[in-house]
């Protein structure tokens, strides 16, 4: 054989071993001996940081070989995390949850957002999870209408001002002329707290994060923002005024992206996919929705190109309700 053909045999060798490497090191086989850093965006306590402890745990089931570490990173109603979840590497090995508000955050340019939702990795989604008004027994308040029509300015708490509490809580104080005003800082569980202490004396959030703590009788549900349940009045049937219905509309759609999971732009194709298959096989695994339902968190799963489509289209709103989201949450 004379060195030509040597060469072009060894030539051959090396590209056969580099493809065969690039195939064992692709996919489910690349997570094998890494670390994966799964970022929740809020404190520790509270139910994101639930669904986010219990979403790493089953994805690390379901992804052999591989650890998962959550970092817990609260700070600006979610979007430091955010912020760090997009400006990762796009190796698939950091990936996390954040609060679907920040969808309203991005359409109004909150000041601080380094992200762009529409280009993110998009590995799946936990539940539905309607929003609904919550008061504390404290406040004596009985029902919606009664709270509409009180005389006296309520404090409602909110985590940031770019969280999704305080920008639909904004949102429905603007449009519905409600007799609120909204208190920031409160992260975690510490709005139910604040509402047993008589700081405030309610909250917008999910209905899943507060179920518990009306159960327990601190609390009651005075208004509900889609979902199925027919247990708590339905917001939307209260409401006649157009500009209402319309906030109602992009408010009840964030319900149905509840308890996301996603990862920075880019992440390649194969290593994207075994992600979404992995959270796919975590969140139908039994014993995930055994705990699921023992902590409390309601369970719809959805992923990858659905969950995308879903981001895409809430992000897809008017000229007008642009300006309204930027106008009501400064």
């Amino acid at each position: 054989m004379n060195r030509c053909s040597l060469r072009l045999l060894a030539a051959a060798i090396v590209s056969t071993f580099i493809a065969f490497a690039a195939r064992a090191d692709s996919g489910a086989d690349f997570f094998n001996g890494k670390t994966i850093t799964y970022v929740v965006s809020t404190d520790p306590g509270g139910g994101y940081d639930a669904n986010g402890r219990l979403v790493a745990e089953f994805m690390q089931k379901h992804l052999p070989g591989s650890t998962i570490v959550v970092r817990n990173m609260p700070g600006a109603g979610q979007i430091i995390g955010a912020n760090f979840i997009y400006a990762a590497e796009p190796d698939g090995l950091t990936i996390g949850t954040f609060n679907t508000g920040l969808i309203y955050a991005q359409l109004a340019d909150k000041a601080g957002i380094r992200f762009d939702l529409s280009r993110m990795s998009w590995i799946g989604k936990v539940a539905s999870d309607p929003r609904v008004v919550v008061v504390s027994e404290q406040s004596g308040i009985a029902d919606f209408s009664e709270l509409a029509g009180t005389q006296t300015t309520l404090k409602f708490a909110a985590p940031g001002v770019g969280s999704a509490s305080a920008i639909e809580t904004a949102l429905l104080v603007s449009a519905l002329g409600l007799p609120i005003k909204i208190i920031t800082g409160y992260n975690g569980d510490e709005d139910q707290l604040a509402m047993m202490r008589g700081e405030v004396q309610g909250t917008l959030g999910s209905r899943s994060s507060f179920q518990r703590f009306v159960d327990e009788g601190h609390g009651k549900l005075i208004a509900q923002i889609g979902g199925s349940q027919t247990d708590v009045p339905l917001l939307e049937t209260m409401i006649t005024d157009e500009a209402g219905r319309k906030v109602l509309s992009l408010v009840q759609s964030q319900g149905s992206i509840a308890r996301v999971t996603a990862g920075p732009p880019g992440i390649p194709a194969d290593r994207l996919d075994a992600l979404r298959a992995a959270y796919a096989a975590a969140t139908s695994d039994p014993a995930f929705l055994a705990k699921a339902k023992q902590l409390g968190l309601p369970v719809d799963p959805a992923t990858g190109d659905e969950l995308a489509g879903a981001v895409a289209k809430a992000l897809n709103q008017t000229p007008e309700m642009v300006r309204f989201l930027k106008y009501n949450t400064k």
